[in-house]
């Protein structure tokens, strides 16, 4: 899969561009705050139907507008051509279209076009708490089964009406009744993670070994309390906590992802460039599974690809992924002749396009 043509109108910063793509590597460079994260992220919502930065779609309008509209023109492994419209009008719904047609609902979407981001907002996944991390597992997820959208869809809407009765109520039949609702979906849900996770592991150590030229190993292993206890006996054995509480103090909603470094804590003991490089790592690995289940290689965003990482690393990364088993790659860098020459010494197949504060110039 890879993106021919993207068109950009009134998103963020950029009043209107048309961008034609090379299949191969595609680079945007200019100087920080110019707008290149905005033309990835216009990438990522194209996929995703929503941003890859926590914004809402109100703020991804640009300033003194009223909507935005970005479209996308796609060719699959097997070159069938692909178009994809997202138009957004403040005040409004969104409206999604594929090749012509109104999706009636925007998680249909997911997975269509498979998508992985590298970006310096990564850094939250080790830095911040276990929220950020299952937001992860669940964007990840959903691009491979529609059926743990869908999980984690009715887990959360019957978790926050369980959340809501607690703080007014403890009747019995009326728990029983949201723990039931919960059950199915959490079982799914932990299924899901634990299988992908399980599959993560030796991939992530495999890039890691390969970024770091072989220096440290590194460990992914997946914490639920569902690991050792059926969920319904959980949510008995915490029910008097729940009540006092007001909350429901155990579920797949309290799940994490840890990350280590010869057997320590990376949050605690890696420097900046060994949690870059496993972060990376985990998003190469994504790269592989997504690859795998939905039969397309996905498009591979690299976001201010010099953030916390050495020439040589990017250098390693660059040859790592101008392999067969990756496809369409843009990155975004603020040194051109720099990027240019990593790439030329790749020899990669790449087009250069300069950007200038909202503008966009092939080089």
């Amino acid at each position: 899969m890879y993106l021919t043509r993207l068109s950009i109108l009134n998103f963020k910063n950029l009043e209107q561009e048309e961008l034609h793509l090379d299949e191969g590597f595609n680079c945007f460079v200019g100087d920080n705050g110019t707008c290149k994260t905005n033309i990835v992220d216009a990438i990522y919502y194209l996929s995703m139907s929503k941003s890859a930065l926590a914004m809402t779609d109100t703020q991804c309008v640009r300033h003194g507008e009223n909507f935005f509209v970005l479209e996308g023109d796609y060719k699959t492994a097997t070159e069938r051509n692909e178009k994809i419209i997202c138009t957004y009008q403040r005040g409004s719904s969104k409206v999604l279209k594929r090749n012509g047609k109104v999706y009636e609902r925007l998680a249909d979407h997911i997975g269509l076009i498979p998508v992985v981001i590298v970006s310096p907002a990564d850094s939250s996944l080790i830095s911040d708490s276990a929220d950020e991390r299952r937001r992860y597992l669940n964007a990840f997820v959903s691009q491979l089964d529609r059926g743990y959208l869908e999980a984690a869809m009715r887990y959360n809407a019957a978790l926050s009406n369980r959340n809501s009765y607690l703080k007014i109520g403890a009747d019995e039949e009326m728990l029983a009744i949201y723990d039931a609702q919960m059950a199915g979906p959490a079982k799914k849900i932990h299924e899901l993670r634990s299988e992908i996770i399980g599959r993560m592991q030796p991939l992530v150590a495999e890039y890691y070994r390969i970024l770091s030229d072989d220096h440290e190993q590194v460990e992914l292993s997946y914490r639920s309390e569902l690991n050792d206890t059926p969920f319904e006996e959980l949510l008995l054995a915490s029910r008097e906590r729940d009540r006092i509480l007001g909350h429901t103090t155990c579920g797949v909603h309290r799940d994490d992802m840890r990350f280590t470094i010869g057997g320590y804590a990376l949050r605690k003991y890696g420097s900046q460039g060994q949690q870059k490089s496993l972060l990376i790592a985990l998003k190469l690995a994504q790269y592989r599974i997504v690859a795998e289940a939905c039969g397309e290689k996905p498009i591979l965003l690299l976001d201010d690809l010099f953030d916390r990482l050495d020439e040589s690393r990017v250098a390693r990364l660059i040859e790592l992924v101008k392999g067969e088993e990756f496809g369409q790659v843009v990155i975004t860098d603020c040194n051109g002749e720099r990027m240019g020459k990593i790439l030329h010494d790749a020899d990669c197949s790449y087009k250069l396009f300069n950007v200038t504060y909202g503008k966009v110039e092939t080089k």
